[in-house]
């Protein structure tokens, strides 16, 4: 079932160079993205593999988890920008959580009742929201700023 990913990764292998490559994001950068497939943190901002930290969560929300690793990030791996990036067509902006979970309730089944999805159908204000929250916390050592990506035209305009 995993066959195509084990042999994609003996080519990827074969040409291996980045063994010497520090663990400090080199442009001092860290990057909170959606899990979308159709985002590519790195090359959305002209980076390379060692350029920044990417965090990738549903809807590029800022989780518990996401803190802590942006917490880390801005104290020990160089992170001194933070970059909360939206994206147009988002999935977790179609709605609530609620419908959110009705959605998958339909589609399969699994009861997700009372899970906290973070969607928001405004979803400007849920940028906004996590990029504050960051912004006034004493630990996040970094500046913040929140962007929205276009997936149909790969341009990102500031949301500052």
């Amino acid at each position: 079932m995993f066959d195509d990913l084990l042999a994609g990764n003996a080519r990827y292998a074969e040409s291996f160079d980045l063994a010497d490559m520090p663990g400090q994001a080199a442009q001092r950068v860290g990057i909170v993205c959606c899990m979308d497939a159709r985002l590519d943190p790195l090359a959305i901002f002209d980076l390379k593999v060692g350029d920044a930290k990417i965090l990738r969560t549903p809807g590029g929300r800022l989780t518990p988890d996401t803190r802590i690793g942006l917490i880390i990030g801005s104290h020990v791996l160089g992170i001194d920008r933070i970059v909360m990036l939206a994206h147009t067509k988002c999935a977790m902006a179609s709605g609530d959580d609620a419908s959110v979970v009705e959605k998958i309730r339909r589609a399969d089944g699994t009861d997700l009742a009372g899970m906290r999805i973070g969607s928001t159908p405004d979803q400007i204000a849920g940028l906004r929201y996590d990029v504050n929250s960051l912004r006034s916390d004493p630990l996040v050592a970094a500046d913040v700023c929140g962007m929205v990506y276009d997936v149909t035209t790969g341009r990102v305009e500031l949301d500052d």
